[in-house]
Formats: C-alpha cells, structure tokens, sequence
C-alpha cells in the first residue's frame, strides 16, 4: 500500500530538485523516497549511537581501533 504525501518545498529548494533530478535522469519523487529514507536511517543509527556510547566507554571501548579489538 502506498500513501500520497504532499510537500511544500521553498522555490530554490525545488529548482535544485527538479535540476538534480534532470540531471540524473530520475524522478523527484525517487529522490525524496531515497532522502527521507536516508535521513530516517541517520536518525534511528543517531540513537543508538547514543544510548550505547555510555555502555562502550564503561567497557573500555572508546575508539574505533577499540571497536575492532572488541569484535575480532
């Protein structure tokens, strides 16, 4: 199922989709799906990121050299 969104965007910001979007061949709406997916992938990595930085450290793992260490 999908759902129709409609958007509001500021001029400039739609010249620059519609450019990139001619400029790649793709269309907008393609390019909004990937973005927002993107963005929300971000988001939800952002979190947990967070929530796990305090266990990390408490652990003693601190760098990504750590990280490594950790899981080899």
């Amino acid at each position: 199922m999908r759902t129709v969104l409609s958007v509001s965007l500021p001029e400039k910001m739609a010249s620059e989709l519609d450019e990139f979007a001619k400029g790649t061949g793709r269309n907008k709406s393609d390019i909004v799906k990937e973005s927002i997916s993107l963005y929300l992938w971000e988001a939800r990595f952002k979190e947990v990121h967070r929530r796990l930085s305090a266990k990390a450290k408490k652990a003693g793992i601190i760098t990504e050299e750590d990280v490594f260490k950790a899981i080899s």
